[in-house]
């Protein structure tokens, strides 16, 4: 299966919180909600097209517990029955337990539990949110594909995908395109390591 990471950005790169006000509050955050603001129909059409590619999900352990407290409720929702019907993991060593089904707990090595999913028959391997999972993933060479809906916002505080210090990754730009309400989607590939060089030298 392909590794895919999917996340909401601010236009200052911040990834946490997006959906409400209380999603995510720690470390004294309280701008949660951004996002949404900016999520208008042709984004949700585009994300149904995104998740009907996937064949597995893949969360770190505070994401998990944020959708698995609200999907199972979300039955109306274009995206419930897919949502809560693919097979789910999650990366955790302190999670002894998962309700919702079906989920299997990744705990120990998680980039050498990942690397064997990825070996599985399928498409692909889906992390929504997910950020730190997602910088380890990143870093360990695992993420095949980063697709990110970058809102027109600046949030000025909160966890970002992106921090001081993570590791550095070549990228190439796949597609991208506007929606009405200026969200810029855009999809990249990993590359590997990113090229250097000096302005102005042939």
């Amino acid at each position: 299966m392909k590794l895919v990471v999917q996340e909401f950005l601010s236009l200052d790169g911040v990834s946490q919180g997006p959906g409400a006000p209380d999603e995510d509050t720690s470390d004294g955050f309280t701008r949660g909600g951004w996002f949404v603001p900016y999520a208008d129909e042709a984004f949700e059409r585009q994300a149904g097209v995104w998740l009907g590619a996937a064949d597995a999900l893949l969360f770190g352990r505070r994401t998990y517990a944020n959708f698995a407290r609200d999907w199972p409720r979300m039955t109306d929702h274009p995206l419930g029955a897919v949502m809560n019907g693919l097979p789910k993991y999650v990366a955790s060593n302190s999670l002894t337990e998962a309700d919702w089904d079906p989920t299997t707990i990744l705990s120990g090595d998680v980039a050498a539990r990942v690397a064997e999913l990825k070996r599985r028959p399928g498409r692909e391997l889906q992390i929504h949110g997910s950020a730190r999972l997602a910088q380890s993933l990143l870093a360990a060479g695992l993420v095949d594909e980063v697709r990110l809906a970058i809102a027109p916002v600046v949030v000025g505080t909160g966890r970002r995908l992106f921090p001081d210090g993570g590791a550095p990754a070549g990228l190439r730009l796949v597609s991208g395109e506007t929606t009405a309400t200026g969200l810029a989607v855009h999809v990249y590939a990993v590359t590997g390591r990113p090229e250097f060089g000096t302005y102005g030298e042939a």
